[in-house]
């Protein structure tokens, strides 16, 4: 093969890569906000297990929103039932949602698709929150989780989790790859929001779930 098409053909991987990279040109911070932190995130993940407290520190530190959206993997067996279920906790309140996505990460190892409801009951029981037989007799948590998993698939996510600095600055939103440039993406992009607006104020921080 030749040098030209050689050439050729690097130009074509990259491009390639270019097109399946996450598109985040659309992707903005939550109304009141500058900078902000997305993650899309999968139950059974063990990255998004050690990633979550992470975000949540970061998310802390920062005074920024830290925005969930549901993106359950094909491969793994219980993870879309989880985030119903989940979906469910944030029905009696958002701060019981989270803990039981945070419960979930932290025993992962342990829950199977037979055990998963069992292990809901048991949080259900402790958080003196009632477990219905017919979890979501109309499909709409359902729904949430797949509006989630649709607007991922729009934007090219193939990974999870997939974490993504939102900010309304110039240099738009920026996916983070490497976790060890998380705090280095958020400082610069907060240095810029703050360059570019001063007499904004930072955001309290907030949580929130992709699909409300």
């Amino acid at each position: 093969m030749n040098k030209i098409s050689l050439s050729l053909l690097a130009l074509f991987v990259a491009l390639s890569v270019y097109c399946f990279a996450t598109d985040t040109s659309q992707l903005r911070p939550p109304k009141g906000s500058r900078v902000a932190i997305m993650v899309f995130e999968d139950l059974q993940c063990p990255t998004c297990g050690h990633m979550a407290p992470i975000l949540e520190e970061a998310s802390h530190a920062y005074h920024i929103p830290l925005v969930h959206y549901d993106f359950p993997l094909k491969q793994h067996s219980w993870s879309w039932e989880a985030a119903v279920m989940a979906r469910y906790f944030d029905t009696k309140s958002q701060k019981i949602g989270d803990e039981f996505r945070a419960d979930v990460f932290a025993h992962q190892v342990e829950i199977t698709p037979e055990n998963l409801h069992a292990f809901a009951e048991k949080f259900a029981t402790e958080h003196k929150v009632t477990l219905p037989f017919v979890l979501d007799p109309r499909g709409e948590l359902d729904k949430k989780v797949r509006a989630d998993q649709e607007l991922g698939q729009h934007i090219k996510i193939e990974h999870t989790p997939t974490i993504i600095i939102l900010s309304n600055t110039s240099r738009g939103s920026i996916e983070v790859t490497d976790p060890k440039q998380l705090y280095a993406t958020i400082d610069d992009l907060v240095e810029l929001a703050k360059a570019e607006q001063p007499a904004t104020k930072t955001a309290s921080t907030q949580k929130s779930r992709g699909t409300p």
